[in-house]
């Protein structure tokens, strides 16, 4: 199985046709840039391409009322002068004679995505599409949004395909109350949802969107809202108020989350509430305005962060992940943002991230703060009953503070510019992460006719050079015996393949007696290759190799 890409250009018809700087910004190019992107790097051409359809009525009848859907089905017919009218009726919306077609291939092309995902066709993929959904509601257009693609798709997922369970993950810098408001009270549904909040001086303004919003009824516990709240001010003043969707002219620092941030939310509040809930699908609202350099977010956390979310959430519900773009707003942010996401769905090795992996200190508050929220409704959050024990850092990926949270202040302006010019720079690099020829290698000591591999496995069948073998096994006795020998040359191969970027991980087999000791070769086997970070898992009990108990290097567990 694959991953499979839906897309339909006609998705790019609509745009805005009168001058509206708040809308601009949800433009064709959106799409256009992505793709080119994703075709410039090789990776749409190893996706199972699907064109979206359009849904039917019925389909948006699903969350949307009648009514409602007829009014959008209306504006084909309506010239602009009409069309600003209506749009001005909603909150940062507009209306264009294509957009009905549009907004019902989005929802289609989530659709198809859940169909080809649930029928086993392909283990995941992303719906490229326009206009976004997830601030939609069942009678109103919102925030760009005229149908809400993943609310519908959910839903699609249980009256078609039986679901019970169902992961909503939305991790746009903006609340996706829409699919709040349809959730609310539906236990089958959890949607999680971190949000720019700024105690509620952040669009959509809502008093809802904080941490202790948590569903109604035998919803409770099944919404999960993790608000970013700006860092207090100088010598403790508070925060200014925040006018608009996006401010720039804040004089404190803006919130900045970057990847620290978002990983330590996946860490101590998604996952373990999701492993509790066991989904049997995982639907994301995929908006990458809260990357760097959107002009909506101001945010800090690189593209390839998204594609290290994008792995850990292909743990749950056996890998069936299916994505749906939500905002995103900055060409080249987004652009290279939904390559390392579409990477992470093909499997390739997610790109180390930069900067220290220290969260800041306004966000563990907002981590505690939710985590306290559900502890009630979740055991997961009860056991573990603390604070994660992390440490804030005021500090950017650079390791300085970072000027472009303080782009209000005159004596920041310089710095400002640079750090524009640094992330046009960063943006710029080719952010490519060569896929190893072979994906996961198996090393067996003796062939096993038993042992039934998946088709992409490979049975590696090479042994490194015998006098290596001999002089890594001398200090050890336990290595002495030539099945433990064989073995140990066995995983030095492997070990060197995965090292030299021809494998990308592999399984191998030792006996018992000798795993120590094979263990052991192998910690100084990768050290010795000049890995400067290797962290050590051994499920059992296993002995630190005492001479390296002081090495800064190796992390045990």
């Amino acid at each position: 199985m694959g991953t499979a890409l839906v897309y339909h250009e006609d998705m790019t018809a609509a745009r805005l046709l009168w001058d509206d700087p708040e809308c601009e910004i949800e433009c064709p190019e959106r799409l256009t840039t992505a793709l080119e992107r994703l075709q410039q790097r090789g990776l749409e051409q190893r996706c199972l391409q699907l064109a979206a359809r359009e849904a039917s009525e019925a389909e948006l009848g699903l969350v949307h009322s009648p009514e409602y859907v007829a009014l959008v089905r209306g504006t084909q017919a309506l010239g602009t002068g009409e069309l600003q009218t209506l749009s001005g009726q909603y909150d940062a919306v507009y209306f264009h004679p294509s957009t009905f077609h549009c907004a019902r291939l989005a929802v289609g092309a989530a659709l198809q995505l859940v169909d080809a995902v649930l029928a086993g066709a392909v283990r995941n993929g992303l719906a490229l599409v326009r206009p976004p959904g997830h601030h939609s509601q069942r009678a109103a257009a919102n925030g760009f949004c005229v149908f809400n693609n993943v609310a519908i798709a959910a839903r699609h997922a249980q009256r078609q395909h039986g679901l019970h369970r169902i992961l909503i993950v939305d991790w746009d810098v903006h609340h996706g109350q829409g699919i709040q408001y349809i959730f609310e009270d539906d236990p089958s549904v959890l949607y999680f949802s971190w949000h720019r909040y700024e105690h509620g001086r952040f669009w959509p303004y809502l008093r809802e969107s904080d941490a202790d919003a948590v569903g109604q009824g035998p919803g409770l516990g099944f919404t999960v809202n993790l608000p970013w709240n700006q860092s207090p001010g100088p010598r403790g003043e508070d925060p200014a108020v925040l006018p608009g969707r996006a401010s720039t002219d804040a004089p404190w620092p803006q919130v900045g989350m970057g990847n620290a941030d978002y990983v330590a939310a996946f860490l101590h509040v998604l996952l373990p509430v999701a492993f509790e809930f066991n989904p049997e699908l995982v639907l994301v609202s995929a908006g990458f305005d809260s990357a760097i350099g959107d002009p909506e977010g101001q945010m800090q956390a690189t593209p390839e962060c998204f594609a290290h979310l994008t792995q850990l959430l292909q743990v749950l519900a056996g890998g069936r992940v299916c994505a749906v773009l939500e905002g995103g707003y900055h060409l080249e942010s987004l652009s290279q943002s939904v390559c390392m996401m579409v990477q992470a769905l093909l499997g390739d090795p997610a790109p180390p991230l930069s900067g220290p992996m220290v969260p800041h200190g306004s966000a563990l508050e907002s981590i505690q703060s939710v985590r306290v929220a559900q502890a009630p409704h979740w055991m997961s959050l009860q056991q573990q009953g603390v604070a994660p024990v992390l440490s804030p850092s005021p500090y950017s990926p650079e390791g300085r503070p970072s000027s472009l949270l303080l782009t209000g202040r005159p004596e920041f302006k310089a710095a400002a510019t640079q750090d524009v010019a640094a992330l046009s720079s960063l943006l710029d690099q080719p952010r490519l992460n060569p896929t190893p020829p072979v994906r996961t290698a198996v090393a067996l000591a003796a062939p096993d006719a038993a042992l039934a591999l998946p088709s992409d496995v490979l049975c590696e069948e090479g042994s490194a050079p015998q006098e290596e073998t001999q002089a890594w096994a001398r200090p050890h006795e336990a290595l002495a015996q030539d099945r433990a020998l064989t073995a140990l040359g066995k995983v030095l191969y492997l070990l060197d393949r995965i090292l030299d970027g021809q494998v990308s991980s592999g399984v191998a087999v030792t006996p018992a007696c000798a795993a120590a000791a094979t263990l052991d070769v192998a910690i100084r086997c990768g050290l010795s290759h000049g890995a400067q970070r290797l962290l050590c898992l051994a499920v059992g009990q296993l002995d630190r190799p005492p001479d390296l108990t002081d090495d800064g290097r190796l992390e045990g567990f």
